[in-house]
């Protein structure tokens, strides 16, 4: 999940001071990049190919393209400078906001997603529910992937502009088109490879900022003690401040990061963003496909300590890091460590780095955009029945447009003062609703077919009128715009409830043989797939992997508690 910091444009004095061995290894990258989408097209014969990888890839593949797909540069950044601000408050998206709803998607949802044989997840919507739930969760859901694509790229052109001097609109074109070609070439395969490559690169440009960052402040304990002296003991715990009725920088209480963080707003993106869980669907068999978000899970649980670190590093540097006096904002935090902390080569890994996030980020929601517009709205609504050939065609020609829309809605999101707000805001309008939507579906047999579509509609527009009306008209007192995101993504999810509940009451439910397979309890004859030699090992138990997730989480939780 991304988070909120003020500003939107990097300090003018950190351009880095790059030369021919940095670009060297920046070209190296992206020659690369295009190998594997050349490499890629060979594999692409059909549509299953080009928009799943034709389910063929193991889960040590889908699982690291699952946590890259989400590790955004928006994410570093964003993390990073919610760290600055806000200090330890950081772990709860991840610990709390991240793996138990990955934990939940590997168990309980992906055997119904992968032994239905979707090929999305509005298409889920589709068998459980009717045409109209499907086809607005398609529309909604391929808007949302192109301003969150958009997000990306502008997010990416504001560091490159800053670091690199390069013109905002060179950067934008530029990382669109290397997206557009490799991902046009090999479809989803070329999107997954690549994605692992970036997963390893990103971690090749953070570890050095940690390590010489903790090293220039005195190591852990030194770094503690800077902050705690400047910002007070609560700013080195997880639950500090976080009391009902208490003040704290975060503007939530225990009770709205666990709902509104942990559950709702958690849920909803990680089960539901079809970004995420098209990785999962293009596992070799059920077995891969669950073990993915758990794999996942692992490196999602220490990622945090790579972008926090940072984050604190900096606000104990400048006195005052993020405010006017300071001369930085906080979304500052990892570009100043890249400037004050790494050598040439070095630098130009991490600048490597932050354009791999990009590029994941980006290409994580045009691949799930031109499955979704091919398969849930061409191909369902607007020309069915035609050859394979013609919808792969359109898939490539949907992924062209798909980005030049991107290009498009990232200069629509240089008009919003602060992108990070803007880019949760839009997971509290999208994801809570459609999360409602499917877990009411999926544990309340008696949902009707039309609850699916009113309960979708219901959810958006509550999210939406508390954010603009509620909070911004000011009728309710919300401290910040990270309280509020919470709060709508409560409102969504009971509004989406409540009205799936009265609908359902007043219409009929579907047939019960009609739901084998859609619904918890019931079980269809995929979900009976046996085991791949080796799937049965122990250790690639997914129960034993994902409550180990979950453990692993909470005892990270320990020494940041008191």
């Amino acid at each position: 999940m991304q988070t909120i910091t003020n500003g939107t444009y990097l300090a003018a004095e950190l351009r880095l001071p790059t030369n021919w061995l940095d670009y060297t290894i920046l070209g190296i990258y992206f020659v690369v990049v295009l190998g594997i989408g050349f490499a890629a097209r060979r594999s692409v014969k059909t549509s299953l190919d080009f928009f799943l990888s034709g389910r063929s890839l193991p889960a040590w593949i889908t699982g690291l393209a699952f946590i890259s797909a989400n590790l955004a540069a928006t994410e570093i950044l964003g993390m990073a400078a919610n760290s600055a601000q806000y200090g330890v408050y950081t772990v709860h998206w991840y610990w709390i906001g991240a793996i138990p709803a990955m934990v939940f998607l590997g168990l309980v949802m992906m055997p119904f997603y992968y032994s239905s044989k979707v090929r999305s997840v509005p298409e889920m919507l589709l068998l459980r529910f009717d045409k109209w739930a499907h086809l607005l969760s398609s529309a909604l859901f391929a808007f949302a992937a192109i301003l969150i694509s958009g997000v990306n790229l502008y997010a990416l052109a504001i560091v490159v502009e800053a670091l690199l001097g390069w013109p905002q609109w060179v950067a934008i074109v530029v990382a669109g088109a290397f997206v557009l070609a490799y991902i046009t070439l090999g479809g989803l395969s070329s999107a997954i490879y690549n994605e692992v490559l970036q997963f390893f690169v990103i971690l090749a440009a953070l570890i050095p900022i940690v390590v010489l960052g903790l090293k220039k402040v005195g190591g852990w304990g030194g770094l503690t003690d800077k902050l705690t002296a400047e910002h007070g003991a609560d700013f080195t715990t997880a639950w500090g401040g976080t009391g009902i009725g208490s003040d704290n920088p975060l503007g939530a209480n225990w009770l709205t990061i666990v709902l509104g963080l942990g559950f709702v707003l958690s849920f909803g993106y990680w089960t539901t963003n079809f970004a995420e869980v098209q990785r999962a669907l293009s596992a070799k068999n059920l077995s891969a496909a669950q073990r993915t978000p758990l794999i996942a899970a692992y490196p999602k649980i220490f990622i945090v300590f790579l972008v926090m670190i940072p984050g604190l590093t900096a606000a104990a540097l400048i006195p005052g890091f993020g405010t006017e006096e300071s001369g930085y904002q906080y979304n500052d935090a990892i570009p100043y460590l890249m400037e004050q902390l790494l050598p040439n080569g070095v630098l130009g890994i991490a600048v490597t780095g932050l354009l791999a996030a990009f590029m994941a980020g980006m290409a994580a929601n045009v691949s799930s955009f031109n499955t979704v517009f091919t398969n849930d709205i061409w191909a369902r609504y607007v020309e069915q029945g035609r050859e394979d050939t013609y919808y792969v065609r359109f898939g490539r020609l949907i992924t062209v447009i798909g980005v030049a829309a991107s290009v498009g809605t990232a200069f629509l999101a240089s008009s919003f003062s602060n992108i990070m707000s803007y880019l949760q805001t839009l997971f509290s309008f999208f994801n809570v609703p459609m999360f409602v939507v499917f877990i009411v579906g999926m544990f309340w047999r008696r949902a009707s077919a039309k609850s699916g579509f009113w309960g979708l509609l219901a959810g958006t527009v509550a999210a939406m009128v508390n954010y603009f009306w509620i909070y911004k008209q000011g009728i309710v007192d919300i401290p910040s715009d990270q309280g509020a995101n919470f709060v709508s993504a409560i409102v969504g999810f009971v509004a989406g409830a409540v009205v799936m509940v009265a609908v359902s009451l007043f219409t009929a439910p579907k047939p019960a043989e009609e739901l084998q397979g859609l619904v918890y309890g019931t079980r269809s004859p995929g979900m009976s797939e046996a085991p791949a030699e080796g799937d049965d090992a122990w250790y690639r138990k997914p129960a034993l992997l994902g409550w180990g997730a979950v453990i692993l989480a909470a005892a990270c939780y320990i020494p940041f508690s008191f």
